[in-house]
């Protein structure tokens, strides 16, 4: 079966936290860096309102989303989670396709993605191509995030 990706509502924000958190301590992170990503890993009713947000269901059950965010002329995608029990079912490409052609139809020509590591390759095996690094600071560890950009029209489409 088929997920269906529609637009995600405020009420179900909790959800969607609980989702982050799940794929977040999939990569067997410390619970103290988990604690330490809370905010940024945290999806609230204004969030949802705010911005483009999308969820995956199968069977009325949520299983992942993501999230647009349009800034200054750049679009990013500041969020892709699955459900730890649905990786690897296609379900991240399905939504990270649905992401793109979501941005081109908004106007943006890419993509811009800072990934988790551990994400890099599913991104890069999408089409991503790398642009920079953030690093990052977490109980003094340094971390190096890879910046990518994934094109919206991949396909050899133009956009409209």
């Amino acid at each position: 079966m088929m997920p269906i990706i529609r637009r995600a509502n405020s009420e179900e924000a909790a959800t969607l936290t609980e989702i982050a958190f799940a794929a977040k301590r999939h990569w067997g992170y410390p619970e103290g860096w988990l604690e330490a990503w809370r905010d940024g890993l945290t999806i609230t009713p204004d969030f949802i309102e705010l911005h483009e947000v999308f969820a995956a269901t199968k069977s009325d059950k949520l299983i992942g989303f993501y999230v647009l965010v349009t800034d200054d002329g750049k679009t990013e995608l500041e969020h892709l989670w699955v459900l730890p029990e649905q990786i690897g079912k296609g379900i991240g490409r399905q939504l990270l396709a649905h992401a793109t052609e979501r941005a081109a139809s908004i106007g943006a020509q890419r993509i811009e993605i800072v990934s988790d590591p551990n994400a890099e390759g599913f991104y890069r095996k999408a089409g991503a191509t790398q642009i920079g690094e953030v690093i990052s600071t977490i109980e003094a560890q340094q971390r190096r995030l890879p910046r990518l950009s994934l094109d919206t029209f991949g396909t050899g489409e133009t956009p409209k």
